[in-house]
């Protein structure tokens, strides 16, 4: 009987929380942020559009850099042409629509110093007003 309760208190969490995402504006993932963010930076090469997916204490730094090359260079430390984007682990689980903050590992295929290259950045994100945004640019590990 508890699980019938549980379950059906689950469900209608999920119906009312699916009505009110709609009501704020586009859905957001992870994912879509994420993608939305290195694909400003590296493919369209375009900081303001990259403003739209971080926070405010991200985005004032974007403006001091100004041009995608020296963001690549001085916050990813990465810098890349030609870059496809691809999301390899998003550290949420089923109950995502009850998570406020993930961390999002991104694998980026480019060229770098005219070689082929490969990398992999970690991303922390959260969750304000129903849209995903990235806080924080996790730093490198040492290898």
């Amino acid at each position: 009987m508890r699980i019938i309760l549980i379950l059906s208190t689950l469900v209608a969490a999920l119906f009312s929380s699916a009505c009110s995402d709609n009501i704020q504006g586009p859905p957001s993932t992870p994912e879509l942020t994420t993608r939305g963010f290195f694909k400003a930076i590296y493919v369209d090469r375009d900081v303001n559009k990259a403003k739209q997916y971080v926070a405010p204490s991200i985005a004032e730094l974007l403006q001091h850099y100004r041009i995608a090359s020296s963001v690549q260079r001085h916050m990813l430390n990465l810098p890349m042409t030609d870059v496809s984007v691809e999301i390899l682990e998003v550290d949420l689980d089923f109950f995502r629509k009850f998570s406020d903050t993930t961390t999002v590992v991104a694998k980026l295929t480019g060229q770098r110093n005219g070689q082929k290259w490969k990398d992999d950045r970690t991303l922390r994100l959260e969750k304000r007003r129903g849209v995903w945004v990235i806080t924080e640019i996790v730093p490198e590990k040492m290898r």
